[in-house]
């Protein structure tokens, strides 16, 4: 695992350096999950889709190299066992930090990301943050797109304020369903507040 990690950041590396004149956007193959990935055609799609815009994000931020591959391994690898058949009350972003650790990835701030990455985490740093955007704001995702494609226009420059637009929307759209509100959801948004 850790020697695939090493290979795609390599990879992924000499994709982003810093050019002159235009910007090559990297092609969906360029973003790959984990050998033992259990995720289907389109989830693999929306992983890569994920990557790409951190990636843009990374360069647009003129995010360094150490801080950029850490945002494109736990975008590769947040949804790895999305389709996995997984023991009760086990998210599938739990069971993937969990595998990730088991592989030797050590990076607290990269597997609390991938753990966290649907519900929100107070505790999180930066690659948190960002993969919580790019998961939310992936041009993928049918609802809202002209709105998301905004607000993820907006994410190098204001990305504290899309930050707390994005958590705002999913709370209040969680609670016009009728649906119960995630403990780390609130206070993530506590901390967002706070901070």
């Amino acid at each position: 695992m850790l020697r695939f990690v090493e290979n795609l950041l390599a990879t992924l590396r000499g994709l982003f350096r810093r050019r002159r004149g235009p910007r090559r956007l990297p092609a969906a193959r360029d973003f790959q999950m984990p050998s033992w990935a259990e995720a289907g055609k389109e989830r693999r799609k929306h992983v890569q889709r994920v990557a790409a815009l951190l990636a843009e994000w990374a360069d647009e931020m003129d995010v360094g190299e150490r801080e950029r591959d850490r945002w494109l391994k736990a975008a590769c690898l947040h949804d790895a066992l999305r389709d996995a058949r997984l023991a009760a009350g086990v998210t599938h972003g739990a069971a993937a930090a969990d595998r990730a650790a088991q592989d030797g990835e050590t990076d607290r701030g990269v597997l609390d990301a991938i753990r966290y990455h649907s519900v929100g985490h107070a505790g999180w740093d930066d690659v948190g943050k960002m993969l919580y955007l790019a998961d939310a704001l992936e041009p993928g995702r049918k609802r809202a797109r002209k709105r998301r494609a905004r607000l993820a226009e907006q994410v190098p420059r204001e990305r504290d304020g899309v930050l707390r637009k994005v958590v705002a929307h999913e709370i209040r759209r969680r609670l016009r369903a009728g649906r119960p509100v995630h403990p780390q959801t609130i206070e993530f948004w506590n901390s967002l507040l706070d901070g």
